[in-house]
């Protein structure tokens, strides 16, 4: 598995460099990244899904411009806490990041956070707190999944999931 649990792996976090945190969709990636403390989960940009070798040239961009050092990927269980159906379209994205240390660096540190609910929440933000369009909602739902799902892991870890 190229990839593991942040519950598992939290301890063995890169330190003092940013993570990017990823809601992998199937026609949009959200990105978001954090500070270096691994306090402050921001949202950057949402990347619209080609085909993996240029999905990642957008990627690469995001991720030498904020010196990113370990990868937060949202992980799509079911409710009752089983492996989706996209969990191994996940597990197949993070295996290819292990193909090109170029962009991604030697042994990518990958954890798979959960991200049930992550752009329900969003949703119901947009719609109940900042009263925003439809059009509008869906530019930035994505990029705001991704920033939940990454705040979550870091809230986890700064908790003492380490």
């Amino acid at each position: 598995m190229p990839a593991e649990t942040l519950e598992k792996i939290a301890g063995t976090r890169p330190r003092n460099v940013r993570l990017m945190g990823l809601d992998l969709g199937t026609k949009t990636i959200g990105v978001a990244i954090s500070d270096s403390a691994h306090s402050i989960a921001t949202p950057v940009r949402v990347v619209q899904r080609t085909k993996f070798t240029r999905d990642i040239v957008e990627l690469g961009k995001i991720i030498r411009d904020y010196d990113i050092g370990g990868y937060v990927l949202g992980y799509p269980l079911n409710m009752d806490g089983t492996m989706g159906p996209r969990c191994d379209a996940v597990q197949s994205f993070a295996a290819e990041m292990l193909n090109h240390p170029d962009i991604f660096g030697e042994k990518p540190w990958i954890a798979l956070w959960d991200e049930r609910l992550s752009t329900a929440a969003m949703t119901d933000f947009l719609i109940d707190t900042v009263d925003i369009s439809r059009t509008k909602r869906k530019q930035v739902i994505d990029k705001l999944a991704a920033q939940y799902i990454l705040q979550g892991a870091l809230d986890f870890m700064q908790a003492g999931g380490l």
